[in-house]
């Protein structure tokens, strides 16, 4: 009788006249959900103006940065403005951009920067600028609205 209680919790394989019972579909945790979303970005408009004390007009005015995979992009006259300017159609948000303006190769001053940062990678490096506090980039603090 031990036997036969002892048989009692094996498994026993199905009749020949029972349908087979399917085994149960296992589905990973991304399975079924939709694509993600585009990631939100925004345009962005670049200026630069002569500053007071240099009488010559520029060859070239550009800017390099972390939202241009820091590929070089000229910023065109505006002679109604009196200055150069871009517009980067799609800056990736919620992120800080380092960037730098180009005037014929040189960095230049950008009064309308978020601020300041030290140079980090290679890329950066090339393109830094000397400041009292040593090298730096221009920070853009990159939000949607």
């Amino acid at each position: 009788m031990t036997q036969n209680f002892g048989n009692a919790f094996i498994k026993k394989p199905p009749h020949k006249h029972e349908p087979p019972v399917p085994e149960p579909v296992v589905r990973s945790a991304l399975a079924g959900k939709a694509p993600a979303a585009p990631k939100p970005t925004y345009a962005k408009i670049f200026r630069w103006q002569l500053p007071e004390d240099r009488m010559q007009a520029p060859v070239t005015v550009e800017i390099v940065g972390t939202f241009t995979n820091w590929q070089k992009v000229p910023l065109t006259r505006d002679h109604k403005a009196d200055g150069w300017q871009v517009t980067i159609p799609d800056v990736p948000a919620h992120k800080t951009h380092h960037y730098m303006l180009l005037v014929d190769g040189q960095p230049a001053h950008d009064k309308n920067s978020d601020g300041l940062a030290v140079p980090h990678s290679p890329q950066e490096k090339r393109y830094q600028m000397m400041t009292s506090r040593g090298p730096r980039l221009f920070m853009l603090f990159a939000q949607t609205k």
